[in-house]
């Protein structure tokens, strides 16, 4: 798979006039994401993962099209349906399903497992179990690349169920005060757990809740990885130029349940077919053939790659060994020292 500094993130002149490269990195990188949340499926039924576990699957595009749209050094930070992000910021899979596992060999060495994934290398942040509670670091985070004058900004992701918390609503308004370069990406696929967006309040076009602090605020078919770039592609341009933050509602939906033990019957099977039809990764294998990019079987050697990797990931995990009881004492305050405490 192309890293993200390699997939060729050229400004589209026509909506969907985009090298080569950045094509083949939709494809690889969100198909990357499905296969490897299906084996995660998988192995949570036969209980080598536990816990919690949140399910990607149908929302790839929401990931794929922020990452060609942005650049190295910006900082990514989202809630607990987090495998998926630092797949696609290059993280190796093999350490992502170890944390599933609860192995050291874990990006979070085993202690987060599947709702706290981080790597700093990639400027991912998290991976966070509280509803909304990335909201304000997302925040936080932007700030921080304000402050110090890096050109970089945050994208902050959540779900449409969050945007019900006062911290949501209090980081818009600092976001906008202070003008932050922070994007926040309601990833909207319609429920709450198991509640619809129509059941928890009276506005349901989400995005616009932005207006309310004169924010930037548009939504976005979430199912179109090209329609979530250019989305991104602009917002990333305001927030470069000083103009602050954007709120994108991307509108998406989740093939799965709310969690591996949500049944999902609070929706009707037609609904989830016609999402299915729609699916973004079919769309832009779709894309890839009409425009004679690849063939049909350059993209089957890309799927016998990536269940290889899977497979590879999976070993990997039962492989690796438990940690050790005293890391639970370890990596729970930064160690830092402050002279000035000393005096």
């Amino acid at each position: 798979m192309a890293s993200v500094k390699d997939k060729a993130k050229a400004k589209a002149t026509a909506k969907d006039n985009f090298s080569n490269e950045t094509y083949m990195f939709w494809y690889e990188t969100m198909q990357l994401m499905r296969k490897f949340e299906e084996k995660a499926g998988q192995l949570y039924g036969q209980q080598k993962i536990r816990g919690f576990c949140h399910l990607y699957i149908g929302q790839e595009a929401c990931v794929a099209g922020a990452i060609s749209a942005l650049e190295t050094g910006d900082k990514y930070i989202t809630a607990y349906r987090d495998h998926a992000h630092p797949i696609g910021l290059g993280s190796d899979p093999k350490t992502i399903m170890a944390e599933l596992y609860g192995k050291e060999t874990g990006i979070s060495k085993g202690k987060g497992g599947s709702m706290h994934m981080f790597d700093k290398e990639k400027g991912f942040f998290g991976g966070h179990g509280i509803v909304g509670a990335q909201v304000p670091l997302g925040l936080g985070i932007g700030f921080a690349e304000k402050y110090l004058k890096t050109g970089k900004l945050c994208v902050t992701y959540m779900g449409d169920g969050a945007v019900r918390q006062g911290a949501f609503h209090e980081a818009l308004n600092l976001a906008m005060t202070y003008k932050i370069p922070v994007i926040f990406a309601i990833e909207n696929n319609g429920y709450a757990m198991g509640t619809s967006v129509q059941r928890t309040s009276n506005v349901t076009e989400l995005y616009k809740l932005g207006s309310a602090y004169d924010m930037p605020s548009f939504p976005v078919d979430a199912m179109s990885v090209v329609d979530v770039h250019h989305a991104f592609a602009d917002a990333a341009e305001r927030a470069r130029k000083g103009d602050g933050p954007t709120l994108l509602e991307l509108r998406t939906y989740r093939y799965k349940g709310h969690s591996m033990s949500d049944p999902a019957k609070y929706r009707t099977k037609e609904e989830l077919e016609e999402y299915k039809a729609k699916d973004p990764i079919e769309q832009v294998r779709q894309l890839i053939l009409d425009k004679k990019i690849a063939k049909e079987a350059d993209l089957e050697k890309i799927d016998d790659k990536i269940k290889d990797q899977v497979a590879e990931a999976v070993q990997f995990s039962e492989d690796s060994g438990w940690p050790d009881p005293s890391e639970s004492l370890k990596d729970v305050y930064a160690q830092q020292d402050y002279p000035y405490l000393m005096e």
